[in-house]
């Protein structure tokens, strides 16, 4: 069965960088589209950036020009470069990869 293990969030201070990454366990990586969502305190859980297995990319409106999705289909892993962040970016980030989800990675902007 398919797993999907995220790491990289954290603390940090409005401006500043993250790099989550998920890795992929037990299944055909390479041939999904693999997508980052996140869920911020009392809201819906929102699509932040998505990925086809060749490449083409889509964003959300809120984060386009500062999230970069990429992936590493030899690693089975894919990444979510986050620059400069916000307060309103602070979320619980989940990678999702054909009906399976991660636990997810908590991400705090604060200062």
């Amino acid at each position: 069965q398919a797993q999907l293990v995220e790491a990289g969030g954290g603390l940090v201070q409005p401006g500043g960088s993250l790099r989550p990454s998920c890795a992929a366990f037990g299944s055909i990586f390479s041939i999904y589209t693999m997508a980052w969502y996140r869920q911020a305190p009392g809201k819906q859980r929102e699509l932040v950036a998505t990925m086809t297995s060749s490449g083409f990319t889509n964003y959300a409106d809120s984060v386009k020009g500062r999230f970069t999705i990429s992936r590493d289909n030899a690693k089975s892993t894919v990444f979510l470069q986050l620059n400069r962040l916000k307060p309103e970016d602070t979320a619980v980030y989940y990678c999702y990869c054909h009906n399976t989800w991660g636990q997810g990675t908590q991400v705090t902007v604060s200062s």
